[in-house]
């Protein structure tokens, strides 16, 4: 699956005092992504992908959420602080799932 998967979302904090936050992919696009990842996940059942929002642009992982029955994508302090993401705030996110 190499072609590039946009979604909209809003940003939040995993748990109170908590320094991970995260956003949701809708449920269709996790089903889909499940479904085509070329290899078998790595640990915690994680899709490595390019993400971008904005200009930044930076290599993570997607993560398997049961609350959510979606993937979540961590957005690290460097990417919120130059995009100037807030909790509660929405993002424009442009993924590539890493064959």
């Amino acid at each position: 699956m190499d072609e590039l998967q946009i979604f909209r979302a809003k940003l939040w904090l995993w748990k109170a005092g908590a320094a991970w936050h995260f956003l949701t992919l809708p449920k269709e696009m996790s089903a889909r992504i499940r479904f085509f990842a070329a290899s078998p996940t790595h640990g915690f059942g994680s899709v490595r992908v390019e993400a971008t929002i904005g200009k930044t642009t930076w290599k993570t992982s997607l993560f398997p959420s049961k609350e959510s029955k979606a993937y979540i994508l961590p957005v690290k302090a460097d990417v919120r602080r130059s995009e100037k993401l807030l909790v509660g705030k929405f993002a424009q996110v442009t993924l590539r799932v890493m064959n």
